[in-house]
């Protein structure tokens, strides 16, 4: 995986020490810590970390809940560093939306598994938008709504579950503004999201109640992302 930009949120030093050397360790960068709010989300508002790891209970009057709301407001993905709680936090926690919790104490080989399950989790879920243009009307479309796209001469369909829309751009160029990990060629014509292919044949995919040809060419490809 990527070499994931961390954020700490701790109040105990000597956990953050041993977060952060562990993590090191593993292969991520830590980009900062703090052990109160204020600073916390002044830091994170200015480096921009990928993954923030937040302890419930901090140094101040607000906690690791209230900057929880923060970063859920700026679509910064977290994990809870979590030990016993009182149900009142408990609650508040129930209406924030972290990747998940790592509960204390924990190992060095738990914390490395955590957060890669967590992000391999936020990348499966998380929208990603293109802008397309067809009709006179620029579209923003989430990638996950994709089905397909289809060659049309020098043009392209891009066909979601609900809508279809005709892009004045060949499939190679409509197709590159796509992500390599989630679309594959299945024929000189098609190019098909992976996520969305429910059954294979010899000759052909199936996408949601569509037949999408399969070209022998690109057969062995498919399979291996599948498989992924």
């Amino acid at each position: 995986m990527k070499s994931l930009t961390i954020y700490i949120v701790e109040d105990e030093p000597l956990i953050t020490a041993t977060i952060e050397i562990a993590l090191k360790k593993q292969g991520f960068k830590v980009i900062g810590d703090s052990d109160e709010y204020e600073n916390a989300l002044e830091e994170i508002d200015k480096l921009v970390p990928d993954l923030v790891l937040l302890d419930i209970q901090l140094e101040g009057v607000k906690d690791g809940v209230d900057l929880a709301q923060q970063l859920d407001d700026r679509k910064i993905p977290y994990l809870y560093l979590t030990s016993q709680t009182d149900p009142q936090t408990i609650q508040r926690v129930k209406e924030t939306q972290p990747l998940g919790y790592i509960v204390k104490p924990f190992t060095e080989a738990g914390l490395r598994s955590n957060i890669e399950l967590a992000w391999h989790n936020f990348n499966l879920t998380k929208e990603v938008f293109i802008l397309l243009k067809a009709k006179g009307r620029t579209h923003k479309v989430n990638q996950n709504s994709i089905l397909y796209l289809k060659a049309f001469d020098n043009y392209c369909y891009v066909v979601t579950a609900h809508n279809k829309y005709i892009v004045p751009h060949t499939l190679k160029k409509t197709s590159e503004l796509l992500s390599p990990n989630s679309f594959i060629k299945t024929h000189r014509s098609f190019v098909v999201n992976i996520n969305k292919i429910t059954s294979i044949t010899r000759n052909s995919v199936l996408v949601g109640k569509e037949s999408i040809p399969l070209s022998h060419a690109n057969r062995d490809a498919v399979l291996v992302h599948l498989q992924g």
